[in-house]
């Protein structure tokens, strides 16, 4: 993660905004998380959070981003099951997850309009639950509605974990090397006053001698 962050921190401010969101958006429009994408959108938002900490970019705007993203992606990824359905789940991609799409599709017959909010915090049915939703027909304002507050709720959470854990990051840090330097001051004093006993103690055996 290191790697990514180092990246995304070299780029321009817009360009940052645009990548995260490309990352979240093709996270839930083209499956990218069950093809096996290196970033899924959950870490994308969170290290933007984690830049805009750094203050890279903006805090609000990032959000706005992953959100806008998060929202944009599932409605796209509705369209595409509601538009291709079955044929969808028989590519070879997705067929090697048959079983975890399964879980999902009956999760969803079962949660019906709460899966769309539910399944925006998890991983796998983040990825499936859109298509699925548009496959059965679910009617695009009710899924609308709980995609937007899904989204909202999840990407905001997502940027704000980002934001807070790079300032605890930098706190842990510091006192990391507060503690450190005492610790080294420590044995450095340890040092002195085992090296001054063992001196004394040894020109009390020459005395003695």
């Amino acid at each position: 993660m290191n790697v990514i962050t180092d990246w995304l921190r070299g780029l321009s401010g817009p360009v940052v905004y645009a990548v995260v969101a490309a990352l979240v958006f093709a996270e839930d429009a083209i499956f990218v998380g069950f093809i096996g994408f290196v970033v899924p959108g959950e870490t994308s938002a969170i290290l933007g959070g984690l830049l805009a900490h750094q203050g890279k970019v903006s805090l609000a705007w990032i959000t706005v981003a992953v959100v806008g993203a998060a929202i944009l992606g599932d409605s796209v990824g509705y369209e595409i099951g509601r538009r291709f359905g079955p044929s969808l789940m028989q590519t070879r991609a997705l067929r090697r997850h048959e079983e975890r799409i399964d879980r999902a599709r009956e999760f969803m017959s079962r949660r019906g309009s709460a899966a769309v909010f539910f399944g925006r915090f998890i991983a796998f049915l983040r990825t499936m639950v859109p298509a699925l939703a548009g496959t059965s027909r679910m009617p695009y304002r009710r899924f609308l509605f709980y995609n937007a507050v899904g989204g909202i709720a999840w990407g905001v959470g997502c940027t704000l974990l980002g934001y807070f854990a790079g300032a605890a990051y930098h706190r842990i840090e510091g006192l990391a090397g507060r503690v450190a330097a005492i610790a080294l001051a420590a044995l450095v004093v340890i040092a002195v006053v085992v090296w001054h006993v063992r001196r004394r103690r040894a020109r009390g055996r020459d005395e003695k001698s």
